[in-house]
This record gives structure tokens, C-alpha cells and sequence, in this order.
């Protein structure tokens, strides 16, 4: 029996070798199926036959070559991975639903006061069902006008007026990028950077020649802690943040209408137009500081204000729109600062030489003479 037994094992592995044979013959020529077929059953009888191996035999000693394979356990945990996600699902919508139920109430319920009565509005005398919507809808209009509107018609308090004294000028500033630059490390996190000569500028342009407000698209917590340390002296008079700005695609835009002052007096520093593109003629854009410690921006900036200031300009947006043709409209007045000096020192010359020799005065040419 043992015998019978080796024998069978042998004619396995040979049929196992005949049926790789097989299939690799398959996948080459599909012709050559039926010979392979015919050769290995032929192979099989003669062999079983020759050494007298009967088929129960042979079918019992080969049990185990051709068991059932073990069922896919990725099929049963990506099943099992579905039936969790459902769940998961039916949890979230239901969760969702019910949050959007409660805030829906919550808006279009009517108000209640002290006692616990409802207080009647003008959605009172409407069907229940019509004055619930209505109701919503309208505290909706309301929530979102607050988030896109500035937080109060007048930003800023009414004039002073005498025996108080009133700056003449009004000078709106952005605090990122003009007074002050946020760096990040991994040592120290976010910081704020100085810019060259911003102390120095502040008392230049602060009271009495202009009254300083800080008008910024961050938020209050932000800019508090850091115009307190900026501006130990308090120059600047006003900070407005976040939620005196308009907000307008995707941009909060500064409102000079809602500033309550006379436009005519009110000149924007600001290096992004679209947070003051409803009043381009009052701003003054210059380049975005970026951090460099070379910088001299505010010296200049700060001789043109002084400069507007000792001229007393009754439109400062005739200035301001003059050199809103300029890349740089620092550079711009600059330049004409240095003609201006240049045309001053030669008047001054002249007047020297005409106070010594007034026949020397004929020789100047008469443009100059004129100016």
C-alpha cells in the first residue's frame, strides 16, 4: 500500500508538471489545446494502467492536492469597512439635520423677553408658518450685513471744537507692511518687525498737523498689543480694525464715507488698491515694505506730508491724484523736491547778484524771471 501510495504521489507531481505545460501552451497557441488534452490523458491511463493503480485509490492518496482555497479576508474587511462608513454617514446627516433644524428654529422663532412673553414685531400679524420664514429670513439679511458692513455708520467721533483743538488733516495709515512687517521662525514664531524711522515719522505727522488713524483689515487682538508698543507716546489718536471694513469680492475695503470727516482733508498711506478702491483719490500708494532694514520710505513720506501741511491744500485730492500717475510717487515727489531746490537756490543767487550788480539782472533768461 505504501508502494501504491509513492507511486500516486509520483504520477501527481508528473500531472501537476503536465498541466503547468498546459496552460503555458494555452496562452501561446490556442491551436495546440486539444493535443495537450489528449497527451496528458493518455499519459495518465497508460501510467495508472502499466502499474495496476486502481481510481479510488489513487483519488483517495492525491485528497489534499486540490483543497478548497481559504476565502479572500481583504473581500470580508472591506465589507465589514462599508458597513462602518454607512453608519458613519447616517450619523453625520442625521447630526447635520438636526443641528439645521435647531439653528432654524432659533432664527425664525420670535423674541422673548424678561416674563417669558413674545414680543410681537412686524412678522406678528402674518400666518405662523409665513412669519417663521419671513422672520428667518430677515435675521439672516441681518447676520450677514453685519459680517459685510462696517460695524457703525460713524467710525470715528464727531470733530473737536473749540476752546479743543482739531488737526487739520486727517492721515489714515495701514499697520501691515507700512508701520510695521510679520516675520515667522520656528524659534520665535510670528513677530513684528519695525520699520526704519517709523518712531521718528510719528512725530512728525501726528498731532497738530494731522490727526493719526490706524485702519487696518486685521484683527483687534492683533493690533492693540502692537500699536501699544509702537506708539508709546500715542500719536495715533484712532484704531480701526476688521470690523469697521467693508467686505467687497472677497477683499474688506476701507470706507472713508463712514470715517466722518470732510474728504477733502483726509489722505490714505496704503500699499493695496483693493483695500481702497471706493476712494482711490484719496490714497497715497506706495511700494509694500517687505522687511529690508535699508529702507528710507518714511523720511520721504514724511517730508510730503509736512509739505502739504505748510502749503495748506484746501483739496489734498488734487495732490493725491496727480501722483497717482507714478509707479512710485515717492520717488516722483523726490525728484521734484530736488527741482524745487534747484530752482530755489538759483532764485537765491540771483538775488544776491542783483543785490550786488543789478545790471547782472538782464542776463537771466525771462522763463526764470517769471517763475
Amino acid at each position: 500500500m505504501a508502494c501504491r501510495s509513492l507511486i500516486c504521489l509520483r504520477f501527481a507531481s508528473k500531472i501537476c508538471s503536465q498541466n503547468s505545460l498546459h496552460a503555458n501552451l494555452l496562452a501561446l497557441n490556442k491551436n495546440a489545446k486539444a493535443h495537450v488534452l489528449n497527451r496528458t490523458t493518455s499519459f495518465f491511463s497508460k501510467r495508472t494502467m502499466t502499474n495496476k493503480v486502481q481510481w479510488p485509490e489513487l483519488k483517495s492518496s492525491m485528497e489534499g492536492f486540490y483543497e478548497k482555497p481559504p476565502e479572500d479576508d481583504n473581500q470580508k474587511n472591506k465589507e465589514k469597512n462599508w458597513k462602518k462608513m454607512k453608519w458613519l454617514f447616517i450619523g453625520v446627516g442625521g447630526m447635520v439635520a438636526v443641528g439645521g433644524g435647531a439653528a432654524a428654529y432659533a432664527l425664525g422663532s420670535p423674541a422673548i423677553d424678561e416674563q417669558g412673553k413674545i414680543v410681537e414685531d412686524e412678522f406678528s400679524h402674518l400666518p405662523y408658518i409665513q412669519q417663521f420664514v419671513r422672520r428667518m429670513i430677515s435675521r439672516l439679511e441681518y447676520y450677514n450685513k453685519m459680517i459685510k458692513e462696517p460695524s457703525r455708520d460713524k467710525l470715528l467721533p464727531d470733530p473737536l471744537t473749540y476752546p479743543y483743538f482739531q488737526p487739520p488733516y486727517t492721515l489714515v495709515l495701514e499697520m501691515t507692511d507700512l508701520l510695521v512687517h510679520p516675520e515667522w521662525t520656528y524659534q520665535t514664531g510670528w513677530r513684528f518687525k519695525k520699520r526704519p524711522g517709523v518712531d521718528k515719522f510719528l512725530e512728525q505727522v501726528g498731532p497738530p498737523n494731522f490727526e493719526v488713524v490706524v485702519y487696518t483689515a486685521e484683527q483687534g487682538m492683533t493690533v492693540f498689543p502692537i500699536l501699544d508698543s509702537l506708539d508709546p507716546n500715542g500719536y495715533i489718536m484712532y484704531r480701526l480694525v476688521r470690523d469697521a471694513t467693508d467686505f467687497i469680492d472677497g477683499h474688506h475695503v476701507k470706507n472713508l464715507d463712514c470715517l466722518n470727516r470732510d474728504l477733502k482733508k483726509v489722505i490714505v498711506i496704503d500699499w493695496n488698491a483693493n483695500s481702497v478702491k471706493l476712494h482711490r483719490n484719496n490714497t497715497f500708494l506706495i511700494p509694500r515694505w517687505k522687511g529690508n532694514d535699508d529702507d528710507t520710505t518714511l523720511v520721504d513720506l514724511a517730508a510730503f506730508l509736512r509739505a502739504i501741511v505748510s502749503n495748506n491744500v484746501d483739496d489734498v485730492r488734487d495732490v493725491l491724484v496727480y501722483y497717482r500717475q507714478f509707479d512710485n510717487p515717492i520717488e516722483a515727489f523726490r525728484e521734484n523736491q530736488r527741482k524745487l531746490l534747484e530752482q530755489m537756490e538759483e532764485k537765491e543767487k540771483y538775488e544776491q547778484q542783483k543785490r550786488q550788480n543789478p545790471s547782472l539782472a538782464s542776463r537771466w533768461p525771462n522763463h526764470f524771471l517769471k517763475r
